[in-house]
């Protein structure tokens, strides 16, 4: 939520790249009661769709200006747009949802989630920050979504229980304990090593710790 803007921190500033586009999918999402699924999804505040629009509003223009038309070009290769339409449908299939007139107040908690989640991905934010987003999918959609993210080389940041997403999805694990935080650049199963690993060597070291405390204690005695 600070990294997306949605709190401020308690100190400190986020820095982000200009021009970066994040997405968030929050775990219980919160979804417009009075649209549809159909309005939620492809809403006028869609980036893509909105270039889509404005692309084939250009094509069919004699008269769009030259360098419009070359920066639509751009944003339209840069956003991998060219098929919106093929992918939108996919993703709405590979997520079980078909009916686009349901209205949003009618949907349970999972069925908001996937919505959601579709809706983040028709809008192909730079960077996905996912909380929980295996929550609610069947085994089918979640090794989808696993193949959707490590075949586009998907910048993400996850916050999940889902211990075999994250060893089929992240490359890098951030742990956050007692006040330290430890990067490990890995997946899960990758991370449980290292992490075994640091303990064994503080095991070690607290070992080593107490047996010169014990040392001197029988000095000092003497």
């Amino acid at each position: 939520k600070v990294i997306c803007g949605q709190i401020l921190p308690d100190g400190g500033e986020v820095g982000k790249t200009k021009g970066l586009i994040f997405g968030y999918l929050p775990q219980e999402p919160e979804l417009d009661p009075n649209k549809t699924i159909e309005e939620s999804l492809f809403s006028d505040s869609n980036p893509v769709l909105n270039l889509v629009k404005e692309y084939e509003k250009a094509i069919i223009d004699m008269d769009y200006p030259a360098d419009k038309m070359q920066h639509i070009l751009e944003e339209m290769e840069r956003f991998n747009a060219w098929d919106f339409e093929q992918k939108a449908a996919q993703i709405l299939g590979k997520l079980g949802i078909h009916n686009l007139k349901q209205r949003n107040d009618s949907l349970s908690g999972g069925q908001k989630k996937r919505v959601a989640l579709a809706q983040l991905l028709i809008q192909q934010p730079d960077v996905l920050i996912l909380d929980e987003p295996t929550n609610h999918l069947d085994l089918q959609a979640i090794e989808w979504l696993e193949n959707l993210l490590n075949a586009h080389n998907i910048s993400l940041i996850m916050v999940t229980h889902d211990r075999y997403f994250l060893d089929n999805v992240a490359t890098h694990i951030l742990e956050l304990e007692r006040g330290k935080l430890y990067i490990h650049n890995g997946n899960y199963a990758y991370y449980l090593e290292k992490k075994s690993q640091r303990e064994a060597v503080f095991a070690t070291e607290v070992a080593r710790a107490r047996n010169l405390m014990s040392k001197e204690l029988e000095w000092m005695r003497r």
